[in-house]
């Protein structure tokens, strides 16, 4: 068996039993990037000494009967989290050079638990897009077909798990970046509740909607990761002090439940993804869940809410790149980063702040109440995660490319609730196909609990690109 094609559960079972090793885990997926990333582009920085290093210090401390969760197993991680002592440029030639004095809360929890890191990932700039188009490194291309995108901002993360190139990666997902590579990857993409995971030491984009996420070959994998990454963080305020469920666990405890789907959610995606979200919902129903009918807003006003308060928070988060304490300065900046920085600071300036910025605070109040509405009807709500499956390179040039792509991740992104992206099936081009499950509020359980029925119930995460 090819080492590189396991999963973490799989991975964790053959590390006790001696069966391998985490040098030679590592050393296997190494070769696999030196192998196929000069066709992806999924990696800004590579750390193979360091990651060599970790998985000799994980086998010590396998051999002395250490326990942690995820003990000598290679991560990449998106190249927008701090990394100590490790190039981080959130890929914008701003930050070419930059290298953090400290870790992000993300990184550390992993760090802690036993992860080797194999590198950085490529990700758009600064997290502005949908796709890996707007990188300063030049786009990551999707291992099912390297003419087209991956999705993104997570591209790079995303790329690198459909591909065997690391066996889970941690994303970041302000309004679909996680869901979104996860959908046109064939991945499991796991959107926590805002405030599930730390922010801290994760280079902002937009503040309030900021989620950090595993992107995984498996529902299990990804609540084996979550139970490391949340809980309450003292350097981030708005992180939550709830208590951290064990998620591996409660996933398995096979709930009925009732299903909400929005007509508006439907409309105007492509045939074949409708299709494949519907054959789902059949699957769901035949196991005894319960399909309802219920209204939502129709997401498209989520755009306009999420452009305007996404660009204001851009405007705000980027003014700290001067070039003076650190990085290159400011005409480093690629034409995306100036685009949402002019109409950011243009929303919050005098005169039209309470034209735009209020007004769209106001919407986004409204948002929030209409799933809270919908939520005391259902448990979940299911619908196709992206409009399209994957497209072609040059085709997301629109400068609001990323809003439409995001259209029906947007809603529940800012109204905070977590989510996660499903493998339904395949284009009539081969090309994977996603589907959501919404849930309320810190109802993670609940999300990883129906995906988890729904993937015993299915083997499309067992298709592997040809490469």
């Amino acid at each position: 068996m090819d080492l590189h094609t396991l999963t973490i559960k799989e991975a964790k079972s053959k590390l006790k039993n001696k069966e391998i090793s985490s040098l030679e885990l590592t050393q296997a997926y190494l070769e696999r990037i030196e192998k196929i990333d000069p066709k992806l582009n999924s990696f800004v920085t590579v750390t193979k000494d360091k990651a060599l290093q970790m998985a000799k210090d994980a086998d010590e401390a396998l051999s002395a009967g250490e326990d942690k969760p995820l003990l000598g197993l290679p991560f990449s991680i998106k190249d927008n989290f701090c990394t100590k002592d490790i190039r981080t440029t959130a890929s914008s030639k701003v930050l070419d050079d930059f290298i953090p004095p400290y870790s992000a809360t993300v990184v550390s929890r992993l760090m802690d638990a036993g992860i080797v890191h194999l590198g950085k990932t490529n990700m758009d700039a600064w997290a502005h897009g949908s796709s890996t188009a707007t990188s300063d490194y030049g786009p990551t291309r999707n291992p099912w077909d390297v003419e087209r995108y991956p999705g993104g901002s997570s591209g790079g993360a995303a790329a690198s798990v459909a591909s065997d190139e690391a066996l889970a990666a941690i994303g970041s997902e302000t309004a679909g970046s996680v869901r979104g590579p996860a959908s046109w990857c064939g991945l499991v993409g796991l959107k926590p509740t805002y405030g599930r995971v730390s922010r801290y030491g994760v280079i902002a984009m937009a503040s309030s909607t900021d989620s950090p996420g595993p992107l995984t070959k498996t529902v299990e994998d990804a609540a084996t990761i979550l139970e490391v990454l949340a809980g309450k963080d003292p350097h981030d305020a708005t992180s939550s002090s709830l208590p951290v469920e064990k998620y591996s666990e409660t996933m398995k405890a096979g709930k009925k439940m009732t299903i909400g789907i929005a007509d508006d959610y439907f409309d105007g995606v492509d045939s074949e993804v409708v299709a494949k979200v519907q054959e789902a919902l059949k699957l769901l129903e035949s196991k005894g869940h319960t399909v309802k009918k219920i209204e939502l807003f129709d997401p498209k006003y989520a755009i306009d809410v999420y452009t305007i308060l996404m660009r204001s928070e851009v405007s705000s988060n980027l003014a700290r790149f001067d070039g003076i304490r650190y990085g290159n300065d400011r005409s480093y900046f690629a034409e995306e980063a100036k685009r949402r920085m002019m109409l950011g600071t243009y929303a919050l300036s005098s005169g039209y702040y309470d034209a735009y910025y209020k007004k769209a605070q106001k919407v986004r109040t409204l948002i929030v109440e209409d799933f809270a509405k919908a939520f005391a009807e259902v448990d979940v709500i299911i619908g196709p995660t992206l409009p399209t499956p994957a497209i072609k390179i040059g085709q997301a040039d629109d400068p609001m490319f990323g809003e439409k792509a995001d259209i029906l991740t947007e809603p529940s992104a800012i109204a905070g609730l977590c989510a996660i992206n499903m493998p339904v099936g395949f284009s009539s081009l081969g090309l994977p196909i996603g589907m959501q499950i919404m849930g309320r509020q810190f109802g993670e359980s609940t999300i990883l609990d129906l995906a988890y029925q729904y993937e015993k119930e299915t083997e499309f995460w067992k298709q592997k690109p040809n490469l």
